[in-house]
C-alpha cells in the first residue's frame, strides 16, 4: 500500500487534525487562533478573485540562523534539536506609517520581520525594534494606524491626530516613551535591536508549554540619530537605511544579531503580577532573564527588490511543530489579518513565490486562484479525506491543549490595568542627558498640538512620574507645573 505524505499548511508545517476545528470546549465557540481553519476558508473564498494593494517601504536581506545554545528541553521543534543546526532566513526591515516613497529616517518604529526556512516548515516572527506596542486590543489597531496616517481632509501628516489618539489611549505611554527617547531613530537598520514584542510559545513532545519572548541584540552596537541628523538625511538621502544595509552586505560587512528568549513556565501566567500577554508590557529581566539561543546573520542582498523584498509575506501563524502562539489579543488577531492582507496585496498563491516558499516538502489541497504558476496539483483530487493516497492529517505530534475559562464578553482592557508604572520605570532608568533628550523630542512633537490635547496628555506623563510631567509642562509653558 502506498504511504501517504503528511498534510501541511501552505508554509510546510505538518497538520495533526484536519477534521475538527479548534474550539473552547467540545460545545464552545470556535477560536480565531485556528489558523488552519482561517487559511482554508480564506483560500476558498479567493480562488476566483484576484486582489492587490500597495505595500509600505522596506528593505530586506537573506542570511542564516545558527543555533548556538541548547533549548531542546523547552521545545521539540526540529530547528532546536541540536546545537549547530542552521536554517536560511529572510529579514525585512521597514518603517510603519510612511508610504513607499517616504524617508527612512523619520521617528517611527521599525519593523523587524524574520522568515526562518526551517526543515519543519516556515517560521515567521513578526516584530519591531521596540519590545512593546501602542495598543493592546486589536479592535483599536486600525484606529491607531489611521491616526498616524494622513488627515483625510488635507492629505497632510498631522501631530494633532496622533496626540489626540494617544492622549485618549493611556496604554500608548510606554511605547511613546521609547519612541521619543534617544533610541527613537536608529542610525541604520544594522544598529538596532529586534523584538518579537508579542508573547509566543514553545512546547515539548511531552506536552509541556512555555511562554516566550524573542530578543535580537545587534552585534554592531546601538547607534541612533538626533532629530537634526535625521532631518538632514531625509533631505539629502531619503533611502539612507536601505542604502546602508545593501552596501554593508556588498562589502562583506555582514550584520549579526545574537538571539535570546525569555522563558515563562505555562502556569506562571496565571499568577504573574502583570498580564504576560499584554503587548504594552515587558517582562522584567529580573523575573525572566535572557537565555541565549543563537546567532542571526545577513549576508546576501535580494536580486530584485519587487520580487523578493516587496513580495515577502510574513504571517505569525507560520509556526513549526514545537512552537506556537499565545492568548495575546493583538497576536490572535494578526493570525488572520496578516495572511489576509497578503491575499489582498499579492494574491491567493503568495506562499508559492520563491521568497515565501518553504524549503521543505509542502502538501496541501489548495487549487486554482490568481497567478497559479505550478502544476496546480495535476490530476490529483482536491478534497480530504480521500481514497487516492492524498496527504493525510495524522502527524504524531500536536500542540498541547490550552485551558480556557471565562464568559464571552467585551471586557474593558483598561480596567485594573496599570498603564503608567513601566513607562515611569523607564523614565527613571534614564540619566539626565537621556531625560533631557526625551523631553525635548516630546515637546517638539506636542508644541503645535491644541491646548486641550496637551493638557490631557500631560496627565499621563504626571501619572508615570511627577518629574516627567513637570518638565514637559514647564517646557510647554502650561500652568500646571507643580510636582505635587
Amino acid at each position: 500500500m502506498t504511504q501517504c505524505p503528511y498534510m501541511t499548511t501552505a508554509a510546510g508545517t505538518p497538520i495533526s487534525d484536519n477534521q475538527n476545528s479548534l474550539s473552547a470546549g467540545p460545545k464552545g465557540p470556535l477560536l480565531m487562533s485556528d489558523h488552519q481553519l482561517m487559511e482554508k476558508m480564506a483560500h476558498f473564498n479567493r480562488e476566483r478573485i484576484p486582489e492587490r494593494v500597495v505595500h509600505a517601504k522596506g528593505a530586506g536581506a537573506y542570511g542564516h540562523f545558527t543555533v548556538t545554545h541548547d533549548i531542546s528541553h523547552y521545545t521539540c521543534a526540529k530547528l532546536f534539536a541540536n546545537i549547530g543546526n542552521q536554517c536560511d532566513v529572510f529579514l525585512r526591515f521597514s518603517t510603519v506609517a510612511g508610504e513607499s516613497g517616504s524617508a527612512d529616517t523619520v521617528r517611527d518604529p521599525r519593523g523587524f520581520a524574520v522568515k526562518f526556512y526551517t526543515e519543519g516548515g516556515n517560521w515567521d516572527l513578526v516584530g519591531n525594534n521596540t519590545p512593546v506596542f501602542f495598543v493592546r486590543d486589536p479592535l483599536k489597531f486600525s484606529d491607531f494606524i489611521h491616526s498616524q496616517k494622513r488627515d483625510p481632509g488635507t492629505g497632510l501628516r498631522d501631530n494633532t491626530l496622533q496626540w489626540d489618539f494617544w492622549s485618549l489611549s493611556p496604554e500608548s505611554l510606554h511605547q511613546n516613551t521609547i519612541l521619543f527617547s534617544e533610541r527613537g531613530i536608529p542610525a541604520t537598520y544594522r544598529h538596532m535591536d529586534g523584538f518579537s514584542s508579542h508573547t509566543y510559545s514553545l512546547w515539548t513532545a511531552k506536552g509541556e508549554r512555555f511562554w516566550v519572548k524573542w530578543h535580537f541584540k545587534t552585534a554592531q552596537g546601538i547607534q541612533c540619530l538626533s532629530n537634526s541628523e535625521a532631518a538632514a538625511l531625509a533631505g539629502t538621502d531619503p533611502d539612507y537605511h536601505r542604502r546602508d544595509l545593501q552596501e554593508a552586505i556588498q562589502q562583506g560587512n555582514f550584520p549579526q544579531w545574537r538571539t535570546f528568549v525569555q522563558i515563562m513556565p505555562e502556569l506562571d501566567a496565571t499568577t504573574y503580577a502583570i498580564n504576560p500577554f499584554d503587548l504594552t508590557k515587558v517582562w522584567p529581566h529580573n523575573d525572566y532573564p535572557l537565555v541565549e539561543v543563537g546567532l542571526l546573520e545577513l549576508n546576501r542582498n535580494p536580486n530584485n527588490v519587487f520580487a523578493e523584498t516587496e513580495q515577502a509575506a510574513f504571517e505569525p501563524s507560520n509556526v513549526p511543530i514545537g512552537m506556537g502562539v499565545s492568548p495575546d489579543k493583538m497576536l490572535q488577531a494578526r493570525l488572520l489579518s496578516y495572511p489576509d492582507a497578503h491575499r489582498y496585496r499579492i494574491g491567493i498563491n503568495y506562499s508559492q513565490l520563491a521568497v515565501n516558499k518553504a524549503h521543505c516538502p509542502v502538501h496541501t489541497y489548495h487549487r486554482d486562484g490568481q497567478t497559479r504558476f505550478d502544476t496546480n496539483g495535476g490530476s490529483s483530487v482536491n478534497y480530504q479525506p480521500n481514497s487516492f493516497h492524498g496527504p493525510i492529517d495524522t502527524y504524531p505530534l500536536k500542540e498541547p491543549p490550552l485551558k480556557i475559562c471565562g464568559d464571552a464578553d467585551r471586557y474593558d482592557h483598561r480596567v485594573a490595568n496599570d498603564d503608567y508604572s513601566q513607562a515611569g520605570n523607564l523614565y527613571r532608568l534614564m540619566d539626565e542627558k537621556q531625560k533631557t533628550l526625551l523631553i525635548n523630542n516630546l515637546v517638539a512633537a506636542l508644541e503645535h498640538v491644541p491646548l486641550f490635547i496637551q493638557e490631557r496628555q500631560l496627565e499621563h506623563f504626571y501619572k508615570a512620574d511627577p518629574d516627567y510631567g513637570y518638565r514637559i509642562a514647564l517646557a510647554l509653558n502650561l500652568n500646571n507645573t507643580s510636582k505635587d
